[in-house]
């Protein structure tokens, strides 16, 4: 497997008043390019840490992470961080939220506008470009956030929990949308969720993580055709697999479950 992301013997640990805590202990994973792949677990896994490594938000006590064999070291632009809040500037419209990243990358005005103006078209809102946040739905804010990070063309798009608090209806129109955007550039694409519906329906593999330390607790492969349809969610096939997930996930062994 041509791999752009390993994480290799990841420990991470955090300093408590009287000991460590050790929220991943030992996690290697290699996602290959153009890979779509889901995060699952219960909380404390250690989901959102392994995220925030791989963005280089945090470092890991032992162990690395690379993208393209290179050390992460920080953030860079290869990488598109996506969140559950949506960390638009509110005093900004849509095309400006959008310009932000290229600006301060200091690319030139026209070929700022025309990437943005790309990126709003992708994720349909060329209708909203002149708009504030404020006038714009939860769902619409968060098209504003990955059109923000598809403009400076990243290689890797990480997202942690994108559609987490979006109404169920919401959410499915985005899982949608964000299927048909990278089914059109196959970015590699890390996605954190609590969903199993969502973390099936969505990847091609999904990671199941265990707590007490954070650590994978099994792959289960999704061996269901792109594009994803209503169909298909509604499939023997699929339930069977989200069955499989559900099952990893919530009837992990007690120490895993009461950790």
């Amino acid at each position: 497997m041509n791999s752009k992301i390993s994480f290799r013997d990841v420990v991470k640990t955090f300093p408590l008043k009287d000991t460590d805590f050790t929220a991943l202990g030992g996690v290697s994973l290699d996602i290959a390019d153009r890979e779509f792949v889901t995060v699952v677990g219960p909380s404390g896994c250690g989901k959102s840490t392994l995220m925030s490594m791989a963005a280089g938000l945090e470092e890991p006590t032992s162990g690395s992470i690379l993208v393209d064999g290179k050390p992460v070291t920080g953030p860079g632009p290869e990488r598109g961080v996506i969140f559950q809040q949506y960390a638009l500037f509110p005093w900004l419209t849509v095309r400006q939220n959008v310009e932000f990243g290229l600006k301060i990358a200091s690319i030139p005005t026209d070929e700022r506008r025309r990437r943005a103006e790309q990126a709003i078209d992708l994720v349909g809102l060329g209708e909203f470009a002149d708009a504030l946040p404020k006038m714009l739905s939860g769902g619409m804010k968060q098209r504003c956030a990955i059109a923000r990070a598809y403009a400076v063309n990243p290689q890797v798009l990480l997202m942690d929990e994108p559609f987490g608090a979006l109404d169920a209806l919401t959410r499915v129109q985005l899982q949608d949308q964000l299927l048909r955007t990278w089914s059109q550039d196959k970015r590699t694409v890390l996605f954190i969720t609590h969903d199993v519906d969502e973390a099936v329906y969505l990847a091609s593999r999904v990671i199941v993580m265990a707590a007490g330390p954070g650590r994978i607790h099994g792959v289960i492969d999704v061996e269901l055709p792109y594009p994803r349809t209503e169909e298909i969610r509604l499939s023997p096939e699929f339930r069977r697999i989200r069955n499989d997930v559900w099952t990893s996930v919530h009837h992990q062994d007690q120490s895993t479950a009461a950790a």
